[in-house]
């Protein structure tokens, strides 16, 4: 799945008074048109969203503290500035609420939607509104194929806001170096690293959680997928992802038993938590920490799990924890490089609305995200490169960013929202929880695709 970064406070509200430091008038409308105050001082960058105070947009998404807290400070400045106060909230039952919402008449005035699945299930409502111009024209600051991913039968619909690395082995520089394991660079080498830190009969090699709500299951659809993307390339990739190579195809049911004998493995999971029917109860937030403790060597996750370690944790090559870019299955597959994003879908036309979804899809906006904490990265090209500080924040900028990398957007995002984020989640929890076999959960997922 996608950015699903589900962290474990409650949803924040933010609430930002207007400063007599950046005057505002109210009226005008989004984008800079209309007559607005003119901003003075450090809000007269924010002069094109003005003519809006005193106004409120809703905010709903699947992002929760502590990474929400930065979101927030990301806008912070613009809010207290125009006098456009972002309301946001955050929960972790996000996608089976959005559509409830949605066709319930109360969807918020913007949602954040980390799978294009789940955006052309909202557009089919008729209650998604298309981009205002200024918006449609910071498109241009992205590579076309981002576009795609907002867009629904070929028509644009959300901006782009993030972009996450998930091909990311997080580990512990200390049990690697102390059973002196190099940092494997080929699938073969990283399999002979769990097998000797195994037999050695310490820390477990690997821990794993799959738990997030009513999202759970969406860790084991990235690992399948990371297996897929690694095994067979993009065009076998892009096949599944249109079901034109279903789930019981060989293929698929390979790289299944793949990942069996990689995450299901009893000698070599689930260190620090319990066996292998634990990563199903466990959630992601918590499963990397007996890195930390020293009972597990590895967590496969992606780029934004940065921000579940604890506030102090030293990230680096000779820190507590670090990172590595998970090789290919298949040797003959060319840098394999999975990622996702969330997309800003806007329910409302309001100038207001307008105004917000013209910043959050600026250059300006990601800038300002990335200055706010590590562990987040932009697609957008007008970002400055040395914005990036942080050495998976820099690893993975270059990684998605790379014209060598076989590049492909998480597939359980694309896929339709029964499957992606339904079937799919459902029966691959089973699998790790149950014991269930691999032909009963690729024939449950195949039999929920939409006719």
């Amino acid at each position: 799945m996608n950015a699903r970064r589900r962290l474990l406070v409650a949803p924040a509200v933010l609430a930002l008074a207007l400063t007599a430091a950046c005057s505002n008038s109210s009226g005008g409308s989004g984008g800079g048109s209309g007559s607005a105050a003119a901003l003075t001082g450090d809000c007269a960058k924010f002069q094109p969203y003005a003519g809006h105070s005193g106004t409120k947009v809703t905010m709903f998404a699947s992002i929760l503290s502590p990474e929400s807290d930065n979101l927030e400070k990301s806008w912070a400045d613009f809010s207290k500035c125009t006098g456009i106060k972002i309301s946001y909230e955050g929960s972790n039952d996000f996608e089976s609420q959005l559509p409830v919402r949605v066709t319930g008449g109360n969807a918020p005035d913007f949602a954040i939607i980390p799978q294009p699945g789940l955006l052309a299930q909202m557009v089919k409502t008729g209650k998604v509104v298309k981009p205002p111009a200024g918006t449609v024209a910071n498109e241009d600051k992205w590579s076309p194929v981002w576009k795609t991913y907002g867009s629904v039968n070929g028509t644009f619909y959300a901006a782009p806001m993030s972009a996450n690395m998930k091909s990311l082995v997080w580990y512990s520089p200390k049990i690697l170096k102390d059973a002196g394991i190099e940092v494997p660079k080929t699938w073969a080498d990283l399999m002979a690293a769990s097998d000797k830190l195994a037999k050695a009969g310490g820390a477990k090699p690997w821990c794993g959680g799959i738990g997030s709500g009513t999202a759970t299951g969406w860790p084991a659809t990235d690992w399948l997928e990371e297996i897929v993307l690694g095994s067979y390339g993009g065009e076998v990739y892009d096949q599944w992802v249109d079901h034109k190579v279903k789930f019981s195809d060989e293929k698929i049911t390979t790289a299944m038993q793949t990942l069996a004998g990689w995450m299901q493995n009893p000698a070599w999971v689930n260190g620090g938590i319990g066996d292998v029917k634990s990563i199903a109860t466990t959630t992601f937030q918590d499963a990397g920490a007996p890195i930390l403790a020293g009972k597990c060597a590895m967590l496969q996750q992606a780029s934004f799990y940065e921000a579940q370690w604890p506030k102090g944790t030293k990230v680096a090559a000779d820190g507590d924890v670090f990172a590595f870019h998970l090789p290919a299955v298949n040797p003959a597959v060319p840098n394999p490089v999975e990622g996702g994003g969330e997309f800003l879908a806007a329910f409302s036309d309001r100038p207001e609305v307008q105004a917000v979804q013209d910043y959050l899809s600026s250059s300006d906006w990601a800038s300002s995200r990335v200055k706010t904490a590590s562990g987040w990265v932009s697609a957008n090209q007008g970002v400055d490169k040395s914005l990036y500080t942080d050495p998976i924040d820099q690893l993975s900028a270059s990684k998605l960013t790379d014209p060598t990398a076989t590049f492909r957007f998480d597939a359980s995002d694309l896929m339709p929202a029964a499957v992606g984020s339904g079937q799919e989640w459902k029966s691959l929890t089973a699998w790790f929880a149950e014991g269930q076999s691999i032909q009963r959960v690729t024939a449950d997922i195949d039999a929920a695709w939409p006719q």
